[in-house]
């Protein structure tokens, strides 16, 4: 029997999650301020509960490495939050946004979780739109929509190319409300480094400050990990440099399970890599492919030619450019979903058809002409302009994509100096986002009791795959409208408990552990810096552990990975000292954390003989290039438990997926 108890509420789906609301145990107003709880990550998840937990009455700390809130890496995301608004009457419903996110996630997501996500979906625009998040709105002042990757319907909110940012500005703005009556201690630059468990529950937190490098110890009755996904365990990615699984990992190591850790997304559309020393990636949104016609040309020398600097892409006829997605998913054209788009680029790049003049040749096209001069003929109809001039039409249909995606496109033109409405911006996957986590049960909660995980930290509710808009719309709804139901269920028990005393044994023990892991790293005579081996690690998993998976290339990797981590902790130099700001020794306790998560990474792959969502398997894929499900034997979620040191070592427990309300059945998108 599976020791995985995930407490799924018996009855109806649609109304499981209003029947376990109406019997949950509650705090009273007047004690909640007798409660302490720790907010670990400070983005969207974190920040909107612990807005929401401060309004409540609970005493909340709030914890974040950057210098403000306003910079958690939920300010980068682009293009939308997806809710089942059917503003559109385009036959949207709870009900759709649900199967789309179960077939999305390739049958690999629970469906409890995932209806009550599309359940409350509509309650979190109502909230930003109230908060003044300055959502798109059509002609009339109605809110605006658009389509993401593997829909049919618009049901995307956005800010422009900035939603991200305005979203994250009205939780910091409830937050700063919050702090400013008192109610939410914020603790900026500062970093979690372990969490400390005593009697068997969740209680505190060892800090470090960043600035002044004081180890500090925090106590609360609940501690709720909000840090976000581990993408950086690539080195590139289109995470921000500092982003990292640190707190997610620590409680890993303290007990709590991590769920299906090979479940990695790849974005389709990102900005090619341009050289060896390369810090990071930029993605552009996913809603440009509402716009833009992804393509490579159909003739090999095409490409050589372009990428040799010889042709130019504007100049190759529309018969000699090869639309791959509208040819190979005539259903879905551009906005197939990431894993689908990512494998076929990879496909042509593997042919020998990318255009980019980079170290691998990768790259391919997303053009905008075709939708300029479209939207140009029905802005010239509109405005009475009778034969109008191809100039005219272009200029009218750049104005309207400028409207639509403007800032995307400066930011593009700043990094390549290609200007994308003339030329079409080059483009090819990249690590973005992480669907595995920290496992959590109905109630967000870890298998430590009272350690809550929250948003891209945990695995709930995007299986194999994420649905393009919907982090945002998870982090939300976590933060808004879940935890602070479910977290008060659990801290009924706790209004006679009193503070927690932080001069315990528990304590004790986890600050010395930390102090003397930074005197190793102070003290260890290596002759490497932290980077040089997380960009060993990140060359090992993109190439082993990346877009195309096999039985051979995992089990190098486990070994290769096993080498580094063991070079690492002979060889590691780390400058600088304890006391002060010290950014070095910030990225080793990192990169440490990293190391042991990419192994348990290649092992989750290799033990899951099966292709689906972003986990593909070269050895079991079907004769088209398609994923090659195996339902009978892994439609459950893989979490596994700590054991010490030898990652391989750690013991897998399977929590079986099972489908009431769904036909479980091969994701198709032609």
């Amino acid at each position: 029997m599976s020791k995985l108890d995930s407490r799924i509420p018996a009855g109806p789906l649609k109304d499981k999650w209003k029947n376990h609301k109406d019997h949950m145990n509650l705090v009273a107003p007047n004690n909640r301020d007798k409660i302490d709880i720790i907010v670990v990550g400070t983005g969207l998840a974190g920040g909107s509960a612990a807005a929401t937990l401060a309004e409540q009455g609970y005493n909340v700390k709030a914890f974040c490495y950057q210098d403000s809130p306003r910079r958690a890496h939920s300010i980068a995301a682009q293009g939308g939050i997806n809710a089942a608004k059917n503003y559109q009457g385009d036959g949207d419903s709870t009900y759709r946004l649900f199967y789309d996110t179960i077939k999305g996630g390739d049958y690999r997501a629970r469906e409890g979780n995932v209806y009550r996500l599309a359940e409350v979906s509509a309650n979190i625009i109502d909230q930003c739109v109230a908060q003044g998040v300055p959502f798109g709105r059509e002609y009339g002042g109605q809110l605006d929509n658009r389509s993401f990757g593997g829909v049919q319907v618009k049901r995307t909110f956005y800010a422009k190319g900035q939603t991200g940012q305005q979203l994250l500005l009205g939780a910091y703005s409830a937050m700063s409300r919050q702090i400013g009556k008192g109610r939410i201690k914020m603790y900026n630059r500062h970093e979690m480094l372990d969490l400390v468990i005593v009697d068997g529950k969740a209680r505190g937190i060892i800090a470090r400050n960043l600035v002044t490098g004081e180890i500090e110890r925090h106590s609360a009755h609940a501690v709720v990990i909000a840090s976000g996904g581990y993408g950086n365990v690539y080195f590139l990615s289109t995470n921000a440099m500092g982003s990292n699984v640190s707190a997610a990992w620590k409680i890993h190591k303290k007990g709590a399970y991590f769920a299906n850790p090979c479940y990695v997304q790849i974005h389709p559309t990102c900005i090619p890599v341009h050289g060896t020393q390369q810090s990071k990636l930029t993605l552009m949104s996913e809603s440009l492919r509402n716009s833009g016609r992804i393509w490579v040309p159909k003739k090999i020398e095409d490409s050589i030619a372009i990428r040799e600097g010889k042709l130019r892409p504007e100049n190759i006829k529309e018969e000699d450019r090869d639309y791959y997605l509208e040819r190979r998913y005539p259903a879905f054209g551009n906005l197939v979903p990431r894993d689908v788009a990512s494998r076929a680029a990879k496909e042509r790049c593997d042919a020998g058809y990318g255009i980019e003049n980079n170290d691998t040749q990768e790259g391919v096209y997303l053009d905008f002409s075709t939708e300029i001069m479209k939207k140009g003929r029905e802005a010239a109809i509109e405005k009475h302009i009778h034969n109008p001039s191809d100039q005219q039409i272009y200029d009218l249909g750049k104005s309207w994509v400028e409207e639509k995606y403007g800032n995307l496109f400066v930011m593009y033109e700043k990094i390549t100096a290609d200007d994308p409405y003339k030329t079409p911006m080059k483009i090819y996957p990249a690590v973005h986002y992480t669907m595995g986590g920290v496992w959590v049960d109905y109630n967000l909660q870890s298998t430590i009791p009272g350690c809550f995980v929250i948003g891209e930290a945990n695995f709930s509710d995007h299986g194999a795959n994420r649905l393009g808009a919907s982090a945002l719309m998870q982090g939300l709804a976590d933060g808004y409208f879940v935890l602070p139901y479910t977290i008060a269920d659990y801290l009924s028990a706790d209004i006679r408990t009193g503070a927690i005393p932080t001069n315990s044994a528990d304590f004790d023990e986890a600050e010395k552990g930390i102090k003397e892991k930074i005197d190793f790293f102070l003290n260890n005579k290596g002759t490497h810096s932290v980077d040089h081996f997380h960009k060993q690690l990140g060359h090992i998993m993109w190439n082993k552990v990346g877009m195309g998976r096999t039985p051979e290339g995992l089990r190098e990797a486990i070994r290769e990975i096993e080498e580094v981590r063991n070079d690492f902790w002979k060889n590691v130099r780390v400058p600088g000292e304890g006391e002060g700001m010290n950014t070095e020794l910030e990225k080793a306790f990192r990169v440490a954390d990293f190391l042991e998560l990419g192994q348990l990474m290649a092992i989750d792959a290799l033990h899951r003989n099966e292709s689906c969502g972003g986990h593909f398997r070269e050895d079991h894929s079907t004769p088209d290039g398609e994923a090659e499900r195996d339902d009978v034997n892994f439609k459950y979620v893989g979490a596994w438990e700590y054991q010490g040191g030898d990652i391989n070592q750690e013991v897998l427990h399977k929590e079986d997926l099972i489908y009431d309300n769904i036909e479980v059945k091969t994701r198709s998108y032609k």
